[in-house]
C-alpha cells in the first residue's frame, strides 16, 4: 500500500467521487486555478474544469446558501470554508437551513451537502484563523460532524460524507494536512460513527479528537517507556458519537483523560466527560476524569504563546504520570 499526505487522501476522495457521479461538484473561495488555501484541491480545476470546481465570492453566507439550495434540487456538492472559523458568518443557513430542512418537510426533502473546512491552531494564523469551533456545529440537532485525525481516516469517512444524504461538517486541522500514512488506491468507506482504536494498552485511556490524537499516541511512546501503558481512543466522529467504543475503553483501563484542542469551558470535552460519567464505565473509574483542552483565551499570534493556548505532549505525559502516581 502506498504512502500519501492527508491533503492529497482529501483531494484524492473528492476525484473520485466526481468521476463516479456527475451531480458532484465543489465550490468555495479560490479552489480553482489557485488550489484552495492549502493547495487540496490543486489539480482539480483542470480536470473537472469550472462548472464543477467553482470560483466563489468571499461570501461564506452565499456559499453555504447557493450549497444548501443546490443540495435541496438533488446535486451533492462540497463547499469549502477556507478557515473554520468563518463558519459564523454561514451558521444561519448552516444551523436554520440545512440542519433543519429534512425535519421540517418530514423527510420529503434531503440535504446532501458536505462542508470542509480547515481549523486549529499551529500555523501563526493567529486568532481569527486558528479556532477550534467544531463543538459549535455538534450542539446542532441534524448536522453530523466528522473530524478526521489520519489521511486513511480522512479518505474513508469524506467518502461517507460525500455519498451521506444528510448535512456533513468535515473538520481538518491544518496541521493533519502534512501528515501521512496508508491509504488504499481507489474508493473505500468508513462508516461515520465508528470510533478507532489507534493504540491498544491497559492503564489509561486517551480520548483524543483531530490532532490531538498524533499528540496522544507520541505522549504514549514516551510513557511505555516509564511502564505505563496507554491506549488511545479516536472517536473520528463527533455526530453521532461511538459512545460504546469510548466506554468499553474505560472499563478496561478504569481510568479516562480527554484531549482535544477546542476551548476546555462548554467544549467536546465536557460531551466525552459526560458519556463516560453516565455510563457503566463510571462504576470501574478509579481516578477522577482529566479534561485537558484549549485554554479560555483567543488563540496568540506569537508561536510560543500559541503553543501554551492548546494541550501539548508535555501537558498529556504530565497528566498521566500524575493520575498514576496517585493510584
Amino acid at each position: 500500500m502506498r504512502e500519501i499526505t492527508y491533503l492529497e487522501a482529501i483531494r484524492e476522495a473528492m476525484s473520485e467521487q466526481m468521476r463516479e457521479n456527475p451531480d458532484v461538484y465543489i465550490m468555495g473561495e479560490d479552489i480553482g486555478i489557485y488550489g484552495g488555501g492549502f493547495g487540496v484541491t490543486r489539480g482539480m480545476y483542470e480536470e473537472f474544469g469550472g462548472e464543477r470546481v467553482r470560483n466563489t465570492p468571499i461570501s461564506e453566507a452565499a456559499i453555504s446558501g447557493a450549497a444548501i439550495g443546490s443540495a435541496i434540487t438533488g446535486m451533492r456538492p462540497i463547499f469549502e470554508l477556507q478557515f473554520s472559523d468563518f463558519i459564523t458568518i454561514a451558521l444561519d443557513n448552516i444551523v436554520n437551513q440545512a440542519g433543519k430542512i429534512r425535519y421540517m418537510y418530514g423527510g420529503k426533502a434531503q440535504i446532501p451537502l458536505v462542508m470542509r473546512t480547515p481549523s486549529g491552531s499551529g500555523t501563526g494564523a493567529a486568532a481569527q484563523h486558528s479556532q477550534s469551533l467544531e463543538n459549535i456545529t455538534a450542539h446542532i440537532p441534524g448536522l453530523k460532524v466528522i473530524q478526521p485525525a489520519t489521511a486513511y481516516d480522512a479518505k474513508g469517512l469524506l467518502h461517507s460524507a460525500i455519498e451521506d444524504n444528510n448535512p456533513v461538517m468535515f473538520y481538518e486541522h491544518k496541521l493533519c494536512y502534512k501528515t501521512s500514512s496508508d491509504v488504499p488506491e481507489g474508493k473505500y468507506l468508513i462508516p461515520i460513527g465508528v470510533a478507532d482504536i489507534k493504540r491498544e494498552g491497559t492503564d489509561i485511556s486517551i480520548v483524543a479528537t483531530g490532532i490531538m490524537v498524533h499528540k496522544a499516541l507520541e505522549a504514549a511512546e514516551i510513557l511505555a517507556k516509564d511502564g505505563i501503558n496507554i491506549e488511545v481512543v479516536d472517536p473520528r466522529t463527533l455526530v453521532p458519537l461511538d459512545k460504546e467504543t469510548i466506554i468499553k475503553s474505560v472499563i478496561k483501563t478504569g481510568k479516562a483523560i480527554i484531549v482535544t484542542e477546542a476551548v476546555k469551558r462548554s467544549g467536546f470535552s465536557a460531551e466525552l466527560a459526560s458519556v463516560i460519567a453516565e455510563s457503566e464505565s463510571f462504576d470501574f473509574l478509579d481516578a477522577p476524569i482529566i479534561r485537558l483542552a484549549g485554554k479560555e483565551i483567543p488563540i496568540p499570534y506569537q508561536p510560543e504563546l500559541e503553543k501554551l493556548a492548546v494541550p501539548q505532549v508535555d501537558d498529556i505525559v504530565a497528566a498521566a504520570r500524575n493520575m498514576m502516581k496517585k493510584n
